[in-house]
């Protein structure tokens, strides 16, 4: 049946599957980063060192990245349906199961492996696997939108988290989070599909040509023929320096993404801000990401993956400038600045985010590839929040783990354009 109805509306059976996981990853995402609130309490409550309860972020992101490359290949054997079901079912599994946690190895366990494992199949990671095949004349503009749903998510989920753990307690939080995301993604996960050409159809919704206007078509936007004509498996691909300064740029970041992430509500608090004010803070990030997200995505489709890359990580240097100015002078109109560059700039990095290996390294192990190469950018996510924690308990300033994530950006700036999608496959714009 979801066949035929797809056959009938072609054009807008692709947008389905954006909204399906715009809805996906606004809960499956948000429930990881709904640890930035759940933090605050938990130390309250067992008076742990920073550096030992942010590490079950990490723990769970390192997890998440050694399981990134077997992601990669049930992708290619199996199709989204079943990866996004495993984690929705761990995701609520980790928040119910938190709420019985009395020491920091419970807190690894729950938060870290089982919430961290659940969401990788929820978020980035997975629908970066299987939606870019879905468009290609389209591709930044339809995974800006899907990607947005994260920071719809935050705006509704985060203050919701906030007002519940104010009102009820951390564990009344994460046990409502675990019974909706269960209620609300399963029946979604069953409308996904790997391919448009798994029901008959084609990329951006076109109607199926004639065999010598396909192949023109895929020709179109191809700068290197002789690399975009390699069966890219992952052994090839990792003897290639492209590869290579594409694992660069993915940890750092997902490093500079996720070190401020993690802190900036108990930043936030410290340097004068009350907790409404800080909560309310990482929910308008998001906010802001949601337009910055999106206009990105579809800029990107005219002038380029590297230089939206370079937009967002350049939105993350600002944002981390305007940390290190807050520590002296924290002043509302600074903090809405960090906000706003973070969100409406940094963020923009995800929409860009499959669409550059993807054209790169098209093909079909290219499930296996792209998993590797999240491997690399996992474990930037898990290094950098334990960075900036450990940095903290030893200095007792985030001062120089924000200098630190300055860097970072501009690293990660370096090695995109080295990588060099462009110069493989042109966007939409270019052609």
């Amino acid at each position: 049946m979801l066949a035929q109805l797809a056959r009938r509306l072609p054009f807008y059976y692709g947008w389905v599957v954006v909204a399906v996981v715009f809805v996906t990853m606004a809960v499956g995402v948000n429930a990881r980063t709904a640890f930035s609130l759940l933090f605050p309490p938990i130390l309250d409550e067992f008076g742990w060192e920073r550096a030992t309860t942010a590490g079950a972020f990490s723990f769970g992101f390192l997890i998440s990245a050694f399981l990134s490359p077997l992601l990669g290949r049930l992708m290619d054997a199996r199709g989204p349906r079943l990866i996004t079901l495993i984690g929705i079912v761990t995701v609520a599994a980790g928040m119910l199961l938190a709420t019985l946690a009395r020491e920091p190895w419970h807190f690894y366990a729950t938060l870290g492996v089982l919430v961290g494992a659940g969401s990788v199949c929820l978020g980035y990671s997975c629908q970066a696997l299987f939606l870019p095949a879905w468009f290609e004349r389209r591709r930044g503009l339809a995974m800006s939108i899907a990607f947005s749903g994260v920071g719809v998510g935050s705006i509704v989920m985060l203050p919701l988290m906030q007002r519940l753990i104010e009102g009820s307690g951390w564990r009344t939080a994460c046990t409502a989070l675990g019974l909706f995301a269960l209620c609300a993604l399963v029946p979604l996960a069953l409308l996904l599909h790997r391919r448009p050409q798994d029901i008959g159809l084609l990329p951006d919704g076109d109607e199926v040509p004639a065999a010598g206007a396909t192949a023109a078509a895929k020709r179109s936007n191809v700068i290197d023929e002789a690399w975009a004509a390699t069966d890219w498996t992952l052994s090839r691909a990792m003897r290639t320096a492209r590869f290579w300064w594409l694992a660069l740029g993915y940890f750092c970041g997902l490093f500079i993404w996720y070190a401020v992430q993690v802190h900036q509500t108990k930043y936030l608090v410290e340097v004068g801000f009350d907790r409404t004010q800080a909560a309310l803070a990482l929910g308008v990030v998001s906010l802001a990401g949601v337009p910055g997200q999106i206009a990105l995505g579809q800029l990107s489709d005219r002038i380029g993956r590297e230089i939206v890359w370079t937009i967002g990580a350049l939105g993350f240097a600002l944002c981390y400038l305007a940390l290190l100015g807050l520590e002296h002078h924290a002043s509302l109109w600074l903090m809405w600045f960090m906000v706003v560059v973070q969100g409406a700039l940094g963020y923009g990095i995800t929409s860009v985010f499959g669409a550059v290996p993807a054209e790169i390294f098209e093909g079909k192990h290219y499930g296996s590839i792209f998993g590797t190469l999240m491997f690399a950018a996992i474990s930037g996510g898990a290094v950098g929040p334990f960075v900036a924690g450990a940095v903290h308990d030893a200095t007792g300033s985030y001062a120089i783990a924000w200098w630190i994530c300055v860097g970072m950006t501009l690293l990660s700036i370096v090695a995109i354009w080295q990588a060099s999608p462009g110069k493989v496959r042109a966007v939409a714009g270019r052609i």
